[in-house]
């Protein structure tokens, strides 16, 4: 044994010094170096005691990788609005803190090498960018400009300190007042400012659509698909051939319908239900089946790995797959032949999985549901033929019992309003409306649950001595320092609850079940969320925390998410008896590099829709500056208070400047600002009444005074002990970033 752990040892360090920047669970390099499972438990020792000798570095998250050099760091450039930065090292190594002299030619956002300074012990590392290993921005969006000798882009983002130059040769037909897309073609200097060309014109910023496509050009989202892969998209035949349909499970006589959103145009899942002469149900949840469509390696392929997902923004959809695959051959239309990939269970009432089958199969949607039509049903007002009532029936009773079942295990369920901005047909936002939670949603949601439960315990039965490789949709446990720091929020605020032992979803999901109802039930849920961490996909099965699933995956949405997209092609691909030990490493290796794009590009587009939304409810805002509204705070710095406005869920700064009856100290601890002479507090979860005074569109930033504070309600006292965790420094990191936004503009370079 001393002899397989020597070699073990050489191999180990070989592969770190290998892969220099890549970081590895103890599971993860085992697997790599073919270790097997019964000398498993003594190569996790001898990593251990490698760490410890100095030989490998351990970093957070329990993942290992080689000892990085101490005089440099490479990580990725987080710029603040106030002009410094942050690199973010990897697996939470400490922040290397970087001032605007010190970054070089580098852009927020940038992988970048950085020399470490020396420190004073005890401070915080900082250092100056030497080298920009990878530019993360395609585009820079803003509005062209032209100066007295030539043009320049002001950009709109304000962590990009510096203007544009664009000779007259690269305006591409952009005219001054515009906003374009702009290229950085040279930039070897940092004290001149970078040149560029025009690349795109979006238009002026009144025109309608004009502000969400700068906000889909500054996220690097392609509104167009190439030629290529619209020509190939055309090439695919809509017949199905007859052979096709003859080797797959014929379900075309069963009653199925999608559920969607009253405007969707792509409908990737349907379901089926009947009831078994044991009771039990067998539910059948039928996917499109987009693999038969989409080849690994062909161009629809290449670029739906490069978009990762589909972006939803509020005006509009940035499709992964073209409109040919996600609205006609993949979209499971009613009355129309559509392959699909079917994961059938039987269930108990009690919702208890007792079998399953995951199949290839070909339906005939009997009937295409809004979400409103089947609550309508469910509500008694809508009359339907008793071969859709029925089924439509039984369905809601056992998603009722799933979802009974699911948060008795301890999935966590979160209720948090989000906004739905309307918009008339020129672009400008009209209303803003909270997205409502219908019955008939948690329906789809209960049997998308399950399905891709299923199908992550399927492969995790498969024969052999461990899984073959495969995509899972984990969501790691939360550091305990943040667990702490919520509980410590949480008690601020007047619940007990203590965190005893090993943190579990169970004891989140108890608190959750006790501040229903309660005035601070949205502050503490949303804090609670980000102190936790965030889900992403790994070839490393974990878990999912949040949802207190030992196995979970994506398998129900391949039309919009290219992870499940490959899911369907790893359940034919072990189904067909190809699979072989010798493959492991290479398909771990393809698998883990869809993980990680998958996950960068999922942020991406939550960052954008964000973006979007913001600058709708922000525009919205500006019609209604000097008006009155109830607002709870939702966030306290130092510099000021948040103050969110429930009705429209838009979030606005008042200022510490606007709080002149008295002098305020800023308590950390208790996310409070107290009046030194008059004692007046000011805390998250307070009721206010606030009026809007000032609107920045172009940034969407919204600012407010105080109108008067209003008497907080009593609280219950229904505050018990559950058990979970910590948010302080989380939620402090959160609210700090908000409030780089609210401090002065940074100067730029001005071209000109």
């Amino acid at each position: 044994m001393k002899k397989t752990l020597k070699i073990l040892k050489e191999r180990t360090l070989e592969l770190l010094k290998a892969q220099p920047h890549q970081f590895f669970k103890a599971k993860e390099l085992a697997r790599k170096l073919g270790v097997p499972p019964a000398h498993y438990s003594a190569y996790r020792n001898l990593l251990r005691e490698m760490a410890e000798e100095g030989l490998i570095q351990k970093y957070k998250s329990n993942r290992y990788g080689a000892i990085q050099p101490k005089s440099t760091v490479i990580g990725k450039l987080h710029v603040k609005s106030q002009g410094y930065g942050f690199i973010l090292t990897p697996e939470g190594e400490e922040d290397v803190f970087v001032s605007q002299k010190n970054m070089g030619t580098a852009l927020d956002g940038d992988i970048v090498k950085v020399q470490l300074f020396a420190a004073p012990r005890g401070k915080s590392p900082e250092g100056k960018v030497v080298e920009v290993v990878q530019r993360t921005r395609k585009y820079i969006v803003g509005t062209l400009v032209k100066g007295k000798y030539f043009y320049y882009v002001m950009p709109d983002d304000l962590k990009i300190l510096h203007d544009i130059y664009i000779y007259e040769d690269g305006l591409n037909g952009a005219k001054p007042g515009q906003k374009v897309a702009v290229v950085i073609d040279n930039w070897e200097d940092e004290f001149l400012n970078p040149e560029g060309h025009v690349v795109q014109v979006l238009g002026y910023p009144d025109e309608p659509g004009v502000d969400v496509s700068s906000v889909a050009a500054s996220f690097n989202l392609p509104l167009k698909f190439p030629d290529e892969v619209e020509q190939e998209a055309q090439a695919i035949p809509e017949r199905i051939p007859n052979d096709e349909l003859q080797r797959r499970l014929d379900l075309r006589n069963v009653v199925c319908f999608t559920i969607d959103p009253e405007d969707a145009k792509d409908f990737d899942d349907a379901v089926s239900i009947r009831r078994l002469d044991t009771g039990h149900y067998e539910l059948g949840v039928h996917i499109a089946d987009v693999s038969y469509y989409v080849k690994e390696g062909g161009k629809i392929d290449r670029e739906a790995f490069e978009r990762g997902t589909s972006v939803y923004l509020v005006d509009r959809v940035v499709p992964m797959l073209p409109e040919r695959l996600s609205n006609q051959l993949c979209s499971l239309r009613e009355g129309e032949d559509r392959l699909t990939f079917s994961c059938i269970m039987e269930v108990t009432p009690a919702g208890e999985m007792i079998r399953y089958r995951i199949v290839e199969s070909v339906i005939r949607s009997t009937k295409r549901f809004s979400y409103e039509e089947v609550q309508a049903f469910l509500d008694g007002e809508l009359e339907l033929e008793p071969k859709l009532a029925e089924p439509l029936s039984q369905m809601a009773a056992l998603a009722r019992a799933l979802r009974r079942r699911r948060l008795q295990q301890g999935s966590l369920d979160f209720d948090t309003p989000e906004p739905k901005v309307i918009l008339d047909v020129h672009g400008q936002p009209v209303d803003i409306k909270r997205k409502e939670t219908l019955e008939s949603m948690r329906i789809i949601e209960e049997f998308m649950l399950l399905a891709n439960k299923t199908v992550a315990e399927h492969i995790e039965s498969l024969p052999g001595e461990e899984p073959p490789p495969f995509i899972y949709r984990v969501h790691e446990r939360p550091a305990k320092e943040k667990m702490q720091a919520f509980a410590d929020f949480v008690k601020a605020l007047g619940y007990e609850f203590r965190l005893d032992g090993r943190i579990t979803s169970k004891k989140l999901a108890n608190l959750i079940r006790h501040i229903k109802g309660t005035d601070e039930e949205v502050i503490i849920e949303n804090v609670m969320l980000r102190s936790l961490m965030k889900a992403k996909y790994d070839v490393v099965n974990i878990g999912h925390f949040g949802l207190a699933f030992k196995h979970y995956t994506h398998f129900t949405s391949p039309i919009r998410r290219y992870p499940d997209l490959v899911v369907h092609r790893m359940l034919k691909f072990y189904g067909s008896k190809q699979w072989h030990e010798d493959l492991r490493d290479a398909l771990l290796k393809k698998l883990d590099k869809i993980c990680k794009q998958a996950s960068e590009r999922e942020v991406v587009a939550l960052e954008a829709e964000r973006a979007s939304t913001k600058l709708k409810q922000a525009e919205f805002m500006a019609q209604h500056i000097g008006e009155e509204y109830d607002g709870i705070i939702s966030g306290v710095v130092h510099f000021g208070i948040f103050v969110e406005i429930p009705q429209y869920l838009v979030e606005g700064l008042v200022h510490i400047t606007d709080l002149d009856d008295d002098y305020y100290i800023f308590d950390e601890q208790m996310f409070t600002l107290i009046g030194q002479s008059k004692g007046q507090t000011y805390r998250i979860g307070d009721p206010v009444r606030i009026k809007v005074v000032k609107v920045d569109t172009d940034e969407g930033l919204i600012d407010f005074v105080l109108a008067k504070k209003l008497e907080r309600k009593k609280k219950q006292k229904a505050k018990k002990k559950s058990s979970s965790a910590s948010k302080q420094k989380s939620s402090q990191s959160s609210q700090k970033q908000r409030s780089q936004q609210r401090k002065k503009k940074p100067k730029k370079k001005k071209a000109g």
